[in-house]
């Protein structure tokens, strides 16, 4: 690397060297960060557990149908009885995998705080039709069916709860925004 020699004109070459490569060390680790998801805000992470809540719904079964002595299963790929479909989940997985790509674009919009809070609102709304299309799913599909509702039915109003904690939070940091605005 470099000889330091007791010559003194040798050491500020060394120490501009340094100087340098700290400022392009500096460079690329800003670059990182400002173009990586903000892990560090609270609201990241609660639109991360809501989302993970949502895409756990593909393994989890939402209820138990009990008809003429004969249990089914309600999950996503639809109402089963012994590993065959009897009636389609397609709708319910459509709405999954919409819930799911609209949490990734809200994770990724934390530039535009205006426009997250309006896309959580939506994603709430989406959440509550979809709770509403698994009522609907368990409780009319056979007429006279004992139902028995699964730990499945209760994930959606957990991400719910989640998506309302990041909108306040996304809300703090508009409030702190404005008021460092208004400082200067």
């Amino acid at each position: 690397m470099y000889e330091i020699n007791a010559d003194v004109g040798n050491f500020p070459k060394v120490y501009n060297t340094w100087i340098n490569f700290g400022k392009v060390s500096l460079k690329k680790a800003y670059f990182c960060t400002k173009n990586s998801i903000m892990i560090q805000r609270i609201q990241t992470l609660f639109l991360i557990v809501s989302a993970l809540l949502i895409g756990i719904l593909f393994i989890l079964p939402f209820a138990e149908l009990a008809k003429d002595g004969v249990i089914y299963l309600f999950n996503c790929k639809g109402i089963m009885l012994d590993g065959v479909v009897k009636q389609s989940g397609f709708v319910v997985v459509a709405f999954i995998a919409i819930i799911l790509a609209v949490s990734v674009f809200i994770i990724a919009d934390f530039k535009n705080r205006k426009r997250q809070i309006n896309t959580i609102l939506l994603n709430i709304v989406l959440k509550l039709a979809l709770l509403g299309i698994l009522v609907f799913y368990s409780y009319f599909s056979f007429s006279g069916a004992q139902v028995s509702l699964k730990v499945g039915m209760v994930f959606p109003l957990l991400a719910i709860v989640f998506d309302y904690l990041a909108i306040s939070g996304v809300r703090k940091d508009e409030a702190l925004i404005r008021s460092i605005d208004r400082i200067r």
